[in-house]
C-alpha cells in the first residue's frame, strides 16, 4: 500500500494557528502523600498539532479531494512536509549557509508521517479565500 503525500500545491501552514502538543505517555501513580510519582504509559509518543492554511478556491477544491478521496475521508495516514524544519536553508556551526556547488543554499529536507487529529477540518471565509483549520497526528 502506498502512502499519500500533501499536496505541494497547498501552502504552508500558518503561523498565528499553529500549536503543538506532545502526548502524553505518563501515567500517574497513586500516592496517599506526598509529591505525584509517574511512570510510562508507553514508549511510541505522536505528536498532536493542530493548523490552518489560507487557500483560494482552487486550493480549497485540491485540500477536498485529498481529504475525502486521497485519505479516504481522513482514515488514511499521509506524509507532510515537516512546516518547522522542511526547506529552510542548512547553517554551520559558525552561523554561514552551506551551498551547493552551483552557489545555492543548501536545504533541509524533513517530512512527518501523520494520521488526521481528532478536530475535523473546517472551513471560514476570509474575503474570497478560505482558512481550512484541522488537527493532525505526527506519528512516531
Amino acid at each position: 500500500m502506498t502512502i499519500a503525500t500533501w499536496p505541494t500545491a497547498l501552502p504552508r501552514p500558518e503561523r498565528t494557528s499553529w500549536s503543538l502538543t506532545r502526548q502524553d505517555a505518563r501515567l500517574k501513580l497513586g500516592a496517599d502523600a506526598g509529591p505525584p510519582r509517574y511512570r510510562r504509559r508507553f514508549s511510541a509518543v505522536a505528536k498532536l498539532v493542530s493548523l490552518s492554511i489560507v487557500v483560494d478556491r482552487n486550493g480549497k477544491a485540491i485540500f477536498n479531494r485529498f481529504f475525502a478521496d486521497t485519505t479516504e475521508e481522513g482514515a488514511l495516514l499521509f506524509y507532510m512536509p515537516d512546516p518547522t524544519t522542511d526547506g529552510w536553508v542548512l547553517y554551520t556551526s559558525a552561523g554561514v549557509p552551506l551551498l551547493k556547488g552551483d552557489g545555492t543554499p543548501l536545504l533541509i529536507a524533513s517530512r512527518w508521517l501523520c494520521a488526521w487529529g481528532d478536530q475535523m477540518p473546517t472551513e471560514t471565509i476570509i474575503g474570497v479565500d478560505f482558512r481550512i483549520s484541522f488537527s493532525i497526528a505526527v506519528m512516531p
